[in-house]
């Protein structure tokens, strides 16, 4: 699991509240001492479970997780127990919810992706994308982690992908084998990854020198053509899927014989809804 850190969750409250909580202080109740928990709404794939936690613990009040990042949780399912004075969970809880809430929705939805590509190819992979909201990559990534899904790309500096706008600025008089043994010498330890978008452009780079091709925005027939034209050559390149893969077509892709399915749709699910629960201690 992605490390929680707490310089984020600090950042987090002190965004939420610089200064004094002025209802809680107003009310004159900051000091009473209540309780409180969280409870899943919906079905979900939790996460940020313990980071909840951290947040209240951070505040000063005591919370424990009742179930752990990655976990199922059906709808009624309490997922954080919190005991504390009323100015210590006023303080956080939203912002506890919120993140919960947000990391559940990309969870789950990552996770239904993985269960229907399994579902037709058991073998088959489901990487998310980086293409997240910026700043948020600690918590996309634990978050698709959760629902079984892989980081596919981290950022520029960690994976090789050519994609056609890399390959429109290369001298057209010097062979693409020739771009991808200068670009394999560069990065010796990184498998090299190249897109394209019909099968001729999917054996084009395989020819090349292509470890994996990435085929972008085809039919799953498509794709079952590629796939077969790989199983005939000798050094098969692994074939990655990509563009507009969700839950609803997972399976089709995987069926057409896709290894890896590359998704950004669980960065753009729903939340899932986690209900609090406020008492007097």
């Amino acid at each position: 699991m992605t490390l929680i850190d707490d310089a984020d969750l600090r950042r987090f409250l002190e965004d939420d509240c610089p200064f004094s909580d002025v209802t809680t202080a107003g009310l004159e109740i900051s000091d009473a001492m209540a309780r409180a928990s969280f409870e899943a709404r919906d079905d979900m794939i939790v996460c940020g479970s313990e980071a909840a936690v951290r947040l209240f613990q951070l505040a000063g009040a005591q919370a424990k997780p009742l179930a752990a990042t990655g976990a199922f949780a059906s709808a009624g399912t309490r997922l954080v127990e919190i005991t504390g004075t009323a100015g210590q969970i006023h303080r956080t809880y939203k912002v506890a919810q919120t993140l919960m809430e947000v990391l559940s929705g990309f969870a789950t939805a990552g996770r239904a992706i993985v269960d229907a590509a399994r579902s037709a190819s058991p073998q088959c992979r489901v990487a998310c994308t980086r293409k997240h909201m910026p700043g948020i990559k600690r918590w996309a990534l634990m978050a698709i982690e959760a629902g079984g899904a892989a980081p596919h790309r981290l950022g520029l500096s960690d994976y090789v992908l050519v994609f056609d706008e890399h390959r429109v600025l290369l001298d057209n008089n010097v062979p693409l084998a020739e771009h991808f043994a200068k670009l394999k010498a560069h990065a010796p330890e990184r498998r090299l990854a190249a897109e394209g978008a019909t099968l001729d452009e999917a054996l084009m780079l395989a020819d090349a020198g292509a470890e994996i091709v990435q085929v972008d925005k085809m039919t799953p027939a498509d794709v079952s053509q590629v796939a077969a034209a790989f199983a005939r050559r000798a050094n098969r390149p692994l074939l990655a899927a990509a563009g507009g893969i969700n839950a609803g077509n997972a399976a089709a892709y995987a069926a057409a014989g896709a290894d890896v399915l590359v998704t950004s749709s669980p960065y753009y699910a729903p939340p899932r809804d986690v209900k609090v629960r406020i008492s007097r201690a």
